[in-house]
Parts: structure tokens; sequence; C-alpha cells
């Protein structure tokens, strides 16, 4: 992972982070758990070595997994560090979050100690952040809880940019550290919980032995589960939630009962719950809290018989990842909002004007024919029936046990509404409404720039970019595309109400804005282009550009110019 200039992360960055994270939940086994760990440092942080130790139960760590270099993996793998060794560095150095860093001017101490190393040489550093081949960076797993219990060790070496961590790759790391430690949590569980259904399938005889090493592992579980009723009149009905799933969601055992997941789901997510496989079936949705709050998790299902040919229960498991999806939707902000105004950035801008249009032309409109008295007041959307006959629906499945929908259950009656402009000429209006498209540029900002410094610069575009979002409606896009340069996406406008909404920003604009007790004056000129299917976003954006430009000639520049 290259390391990034704060605030921006880059879009394909964030995605290998999520990958190797998503990864994490694959493994099948333990062994295959911390390999996978190991590997996910090298594929998606940007190191070319990763071990991962893992606290053995007499509390000594044991080198479990190494990636990045077979010789340094065949010569230290299954090797032992004692415990007293390793808390003596996880207590050296720097502490970056939970990271540690000793840098080699510290660690050289560490050389003759117990704990399993590799070294390769290297030249000193040439610059302060640079890696050296004796830097240190050790990444803590702690289990999930008010304890803390140490699972285990994260050792990094060499970065592919030859460069100490910044703040987004220590933020990463300890994140990616943090989902690694509920991955092993959740392998070893997974583990107890196969070997519990083992028993209960083939120790007939054993059966209440059985049956009571599952209520165990059910109700002392560390993250939620839930056992559900499969078919009948009572499908999905809870029929018991372990302690972690009821203090989870604040709700008393007995109350669970009455209650399907159902019942519990947040309304923008009972698509994916029925999408959900009954054998199998993973989702990330969230589920209501007692008192309306909502909680992300991940759910997780499998099929279980009371006895060998007894009835059928719904095992899901519940774990909680608001802390991951909340460091998610952190990441994602930042890579799609201007870190200065906090508006939705050009990358933005451009994806959500893409949504809105498709490669085919709007059909032309007859002249001939005039508008319809009776039409819906939204004549600006048009259905396009030779298109949906040309890109028909998949027909809906259900494969027997109600969590099966198909694809596109939430969505089969989706369709593309075309996005169309109204009439070139201005002074004709058909009463069509169309998705407006106003480009602003500043009118003296670079005077205020040079005069007053970046600082006040800053302030200006702060207060501009508040002043547009209070101008505008709850449903419209106020975008910095970058410099003095500000986009508008407002749907549903006429003509002549695109122009009103152009006036109106300008005037809000124009008042001086108070910067450190000095009052300045930008002025604004706007360009109104419309955006309609078969164009591109750029030939939108270009076309709202030029008629800016043309408006800001067209007047003088002391009238362009409010200070």
């Amino acid at each position: 992972m290259e390391t990034e200039s704060e605030p921006y992360v880059r879009l394909a960055t964030l995605r290998q982070l999520h990958q190797v994270v998503a990864n994490l939940n694959t493994a099948r086994s333990l062994a295959d758990t911390l390999q996978t760990v190991a590997d996910g440092v090298i594929q998606g942080l940007g190191y070319e070595l990763a071990c991962v130790n893992l606290v053995r139960p007499d509390g000594d760590l044991v080198v479990a997994a190494f990636a990045g270099s077979a010789a340094a993996e065949a010569l230290i793998t299954g090797r032992v560090g004692s415990r007293a060794s390793w808390e003596r560095r996880l207590s050296m150095g720097e502490a970056w979050g939970d990271l540690r860093f000793i840098p080699h001017t510290e660690g050289w101490v560490l050389i003759e100690d117990d704990v399993p190393q590799w070294h390769t040489e290297g030249p000193e550093p040439r610059f302060e952040d640079e890696w050296h081949p004796r830097d240190r960076l050790y990444a803590p797993m702690y289990a999930s809880g008010s304890g803390r219990e140490l699972l285990g060790v994260i050792s990094v070496d060499r970065p592919r940019n030859g460069r100490r961590p910044g703040p987004w790759g220590q933020e990463a790391l300890q994140m990616y550290a943090s989902q690694a430690a509920i991955a092993i949590s959740n392998a070893r569980l997974r583990a107890n919980m196969q070997r519990a259904l083992v028993r209960l399938e083939r120790e007939q005889q054993a059966l209440r032995a059985s049956e009571e090493s599952f209520r165990q592992a059910f109700e002392y579980a560390p993250s939620g589960m839930a056992i559900a009723e499969m078919g009948g009149d009572q499908h999905g009905r809870l029929l018991r939630a372990n302690d972690a799933l009821c203090r989870l969601l604040n709700r008393p055992a007995s109350v669970m009962r009455r209650y399907s997941f159902a019942d519990l789901v947040h309304p923008e997510d009972i698509g994916t719950l029925l999408r959900t496989s009954a054998e199998g079936g993973r989702a990330e949705l969230r589920l209501g809290r007692r008192d309306g709050t909502y909680v992300w998790v991940s759910l997780r299902n499998s099929v279980v018989a009371d006895t060998a040919d007894g009835p059928r229960f719904l095992l899901t498991h519940v774990e909680d990842i608001e802390e991951r999806k909340r460091h998610e939707l952190q990441l994602a902000h930042r890579a799609s909002h201007d870190a200065l105004t906090g508006l939705p950035n050009s990358a933005e801008l451009r994806a959500r004007l893409s949504s809105r249009l498709c490669a085919r032309p709007q059909a032309v409109r007859s002249a001939a024919s005039p508008p319809d008295a009776y039409a819906p007041e939204s004549a600006a959307y048009e259905f396009d029936y030779e298109y949906e006959n040309q890109h028909p629906h998949p027909p809906q499945q259900n494969h027997g046990h109600g969590f099966d929908f198909g694809p596109d259950a939430a969505g089969a009656y989706d369709h593309h509404v075309h996005t169309v402009a109204p009439p070139a000429d201005n002074d004709v209006d058909d009463g069509t409404k169309g998705l407006a498209v106003l480009f602003c540029d500043l009118d003296g900002f670079k005077s205020i720039n040079d005069r007053f410094g970046h600082h006040t610069g800053d302030a200006v575009l702060i207060e501009v970019a508040r002043r547009l979002t209070a101008g505008v409606r709850d449903g419209d896009t106020v975008a910095r595309l970058g410099g003095d340069e500000f986009v508008v996406l407002a749907d549903g406008l006429g003509a002549a109400d695109a122009a009103d909404l152009a006036v109106r920003l300008r005037n809000a604009i124009i008042p001086p804005i108070r910067v450190d007790g000095r009052a300045v004056r930008v002025g604004a000129s706007f360009g109104i282009g419309w955006a309609e299917c078969g164009m591109s976003v750029e030939e939108v954006l270009n076309s709202a550009d030029q008629r800016m430009y043309i408006e800001k000639r067209s007047r003088s520049k002391v009238h362009r110019r409010a200070g």
C-alpha cells in the first residue's frame, strides 16, 4: 500500500484493503485463516514481508504463518518466542495507536533475545522517514471485549515504497489487525461449532453430551447467535438467542422469541436479507435495537437438524461489524469528498452525474404534437419500452425456504428513467423539467488569494461552499471541482427555474465574507447546462463550463468582480 497524501485516499487502495479484509472470512480452518492474514498484509497493505505470531496456551508466541520470503518462512516458522520478550518489545519504541514501532536506533538491544527474527542488510536511510532494514513494526491482535486478551502479533517489514507508514498506512494496518483478530476468534469458534455439529450427527448414543456441548458453545459464544424455525407457518421465527445477541440488540431473550430477523432488519436491508440463502448464506445488514437505533452486523447461516431425521433449524451467527463499517464509511467519505469544504469532490460529482445518464439518446419529441394536458407533472422522465424489451429481467426464483428470491428480487421493477433537457430555445417553455447543471466560477478570488494568502482564500472557499449548500434543496448536489470552481446539480427544474436559481446563488455569494476581522468579497459567474441521456459526463460539464465563460465575458469586469 503506497503512502497517501492526507486526507485523499485512492479508491483502488481502498478496494484492495476491503478485499483483503473480506478474504479473512473465507478461510475454513485456523491454519488457513492465519496464512490468509499474512498474505493479506502483502497483497493489500504494501509490505514485502509479514509474519503472524500466535499466542499458545502456555502464553508464549509461536510463528504460525509467514508471507513474502520462502527462505525466511523455512527458517523461522514454528519457532517460539517467550511472552516476556514479546511484552518487552510491545513496551518499547513509539506507540502509533495500538501499533508499536521500534526504530533501528533502539532495536539493536533486541538482536540477541529469543524472539525469532529475520533481517536483511541495507544502506543507511537517506531521509528522516525512510525505512531502515532493522526497523520493527508490530500490530498486536486483541480479542474483542473489555479484557483485551492478546491473541497474537503481526510483524511487518520492508514497505514497498521504502518509507515508514504515514497516518493512513498506520490506521489501515491497525484496522486490519483488529479484523484479523476477529477472523482468528471466529475460526476457533467455527472449529468448536463444527465439532459440536459432527457429534450431533454421528454420535446418536451421546446425544445429550453433544447437546450440552452445543448449548455451551451457543450460550457463551463471544458473538451473537440465534436459532430459528425453518418451514411451516412460523418459518423464520427465533426460537433461541444467546446472551451476546441479546446484549447487542438490548432485548431480553423472552422478547427476542416474538420476532424473526425480518421483523428486526432495517427497511432498506430487507432485500439483502431475502436474498441471503439459508445454507451457507452471508449478509451484512442493520438490525434494530430496543431504543430504535440500528447496528451493522454480519449474518452467517447454517442448517442444523435436531436429530438425524428430525426437523431442521436455521443457525445464524451474528457478528457486530459496526466499528468496521464506521471505518469504511470514514475512508469512503475521505475518498469521495473535498477535504477543505466537505463537499463531494470531482470524482463523486462525476459518479452521481453518470448514474443519471445512459448511452442511448432520448427519442426526439415531435414538434407537431402538443403536450398532453393530462400527462404527469414529471414530463422529463419517459419510460422506454423498446429498451426494456431488449433487456428483459430474469424470472424470480424460490428455492423453498423463504430466503432465496433471486438476485433481482428487490429490484425486479426498477427501470432506467431517461433524463431529458428543456428546449435549447430559451424563449420556448414546453413545461419540460430536467437535471440542471450549474457551473460556478468565482470572480476576484485569485486577487484575494494573492493579496491575503491561502489561509484567507481557504476561508472564503469554505464560506462560499456553505452559502451554496444553504441555497439549494436537500436533494440537490453541490460539489467542488477544484480551485474556485463549483458545480450544482438540481433535478426537476425548467429553464426559468434554473436561471432563477443561478441568480439566487450569485446573490448569496456576493455579500462580504469576514476573515480574521477583515471583510472580503467575491463575485460569481454561472453557466447553466443540462444533462441528457446520450451525452457523456464530460460533455455535460463542458457544456455548462462553456456557458459560464460566455456569461462571464458578457459582463464587464467591474460587474463581474464583487470585491
